[in-house]
């Protein structure tokens, strides 16, 4: 089997996961790190393992030239619009492109101009371009579609993901709010550097295009979680009455009847306050269906698995920008 040729964007968490799934793989070559925080080092010696000798570089243009890869995985923001110069550079190297942006999970509910310009530059190219990850990408959407094909009809859909925000570093804490006060997570919330969850607008309209439902409205709710116990974790202390996390609900509704409501409340040791972790969904219709998994799928393998599984598929599918609603993720190459 031909390998396929991948460079790897960001070095982060989810970056250097990646790396490390990806070397054990046999049919898969990287042969570039794009990384300004890792610039001068080899992977091994970012990943601290392995004995490969790529060395990362800070500049894009040396390694986004055509011939040289085959794919790009970028794993450097949450946001289309802070994605998309990175992806368009690879794109037009001739690579196709997978990335865990959130947002690019179904870049047209926020974006569609743009994903309308990324689908034709793909398009133009004859590459592929995919946004995927644990969530968007899967419990929250694709896992909910799948479901649905056991169903005659549906009236609603109900799902929550439950998750322990504990293995997170500075930057989550940050941006769901962990260890303010309530009174800053409101301000936070107000100036835009609280969000919660990335990506309810995006699984909400996967799963409504999947179903055929034209909803008139995406509304969305975030709150605090206010501890009353002591919690830490590496990288945060939370005090009784403090904010522990984010209740994130999101609602998609037709004739002002909500027919998706999907929750995602996050926060750090849950286990403190017996709260137990797990993946739920409710499909209300014929037949009814009821999924628990406990606990939640770790969001970080997860994300790597992904990232990592949906490639080959990817570098087979027709040119354009694609969701996990155009690939067979029951098939595998």
């Amino acid at each position: 089997m031909k390998k396929i040729r991948v460079v790897l964007w960001g070095m982060g968490a989810m970056g250097r996961g990646i790396a490390s799934a990806l070397l054990e793989r046999p049919n898969y070559e990287i042969v570039g790190v794009i990384s300004s925080s890792s610039r001068g080092r080899s992977l091994a010696e970012i990943i601290g393992a392995g004995n490969s000798t790529v060395v990362a570089t800070a500049r894009p243009e040396a390694l986004l030239q055509p011939g040289l890869a085959d794919a790009v995985i970028i794993s450097t923001a949450s946001f289309t619009h802070e994605v998309a110069p990175q992806i368009k550079q690879a794109v037009q190297a001739g690579m196709h492109v997978v990335t865990i942006a959130e947002e690019m999970a179904y870049p047209a509910a926020q974006s569609p101009d743009l994903a309308r310009e990324l689908d034709q530059l793909a398009r133009e190219q004859g590459v592929a371009i995919l946004g995927t990850g644990i969530n968007p990408g899967f419990v929250l959407d694709s896992l909910i579609i799948a479901l649905t094909r056991v169903c005659l009809d549906i009236k609603s859909i109900h799902a929550i993901r439950v998750n322990d925000l504990s293995p997170f570093g500075p930057a989550v804490m940050r941006t769901q709010g962990v260890g303010t006060t309530v009174a800053e997570f409101e301000a936070g919330l107000a100036a835009g550097t609280i969000v919660g969850h990335v990506g309810f607008p995006e699984s909400i309209q996967m799963i409504a295009e999947a179903l055929g439902w034209e909803l008139d409205e995406i509304v969305q709710t975030q709150e605090p979680i206010v501890s009353s116990v002591y919690r830490e974790t590496p990288h945060v202390k939370v005090q009784p009455g403090m904010v522990a996390g984010c209740r994130h609900i999101a609602y998609g509704k037709k004739n002002g009847k909500i027919l998706i409501t999907l929750e995602h409340p996050q926060q750090v040791r849950p286990e403190l306050e017996n709260v137990n972790t797990g993946d739920f969904i409710h499909i209300a219709g014929t037949p009814e269906i009821n999924l628990a998994i406990r606990p939640e799928i770790p969001g970080g393998i997860g994300t790597i698995a992904m990232a990592v599984n949906m490639l080959p598929l990817l570098c087979v599918a027709s040119p354009g920008l694609k969701t996990m609603l155009d690939l067979p993720i029951l098939k595998g190459v």
